[in-house]
């Protein structure tokens, strides 16, 4: 059985990645189900539609010159298809993030990003915003830790 790399339609989003404006892909089939995940609707591998090359392309050049960063929430589970859209849209000249439920990310995938946050999840604990928060995000590159970007003044 052949599992797609499906999505929902993308959406322009400001505040999950600081300081850029991201084109946000939200593929489904997460394997996590979070308990308390706001995206539900995204756990069917079947949810959404293809996002094949061609649209994907599409997409980047009707927004080029708006967006400086394409964000994947999810997908990592299909990282064949991930690194074929993040090696595009790095050819395009735009930053690479991904959202992911896991801990850690293969370097195979983590190579082609910009940004990576990683983390499952809890409720508990709160997301990026909180300082309690299991979840990382970070500049792949530097290593270094940019939770901090996320906390209010």
């Amino acid at each position: 059985m052949v599992i797609m790399f499906n999505s929902f339609a993308p959406r322009v989003v400001f505040q999950e990645v600081p300081n850029e404006v991201s084109l946000a892909f939200l593929i489904t089939g997460c394997p996590f189900k979070c308990e308390g995940c706001h995206s539900e609707d995204s756990w069917s591998n079947t949810a959404g539609s293809a996002l094949c090359h061609t649209k994907f392309k599409n997409y980047i050049n009707q927004y080029q010159g708006l967006i400086t960063c394409v964000l994947f929430f999810g997908g990592e589970w299909q990282s064949e298809q991930l690194i074929d859209h993040l090696k595009f849209a790095k050819q395009q000249g735009l930053k690479t993030c991904l959202y992911s439920g896991a801990d850690k990310v293969s370097q195979k995938i983590s190579k082609h990003l910009t940004f990576l946050k990683t983390g499952r999840w809890n409720k508990q604990l709160g997301g990026l915003k909180n300082k309690n928060t299991n979840q990382r995000f970070i500049n792949v590159k530097t290593k270094i830790t940019l939770n901090h970007q996320f906390l209010g003044n």
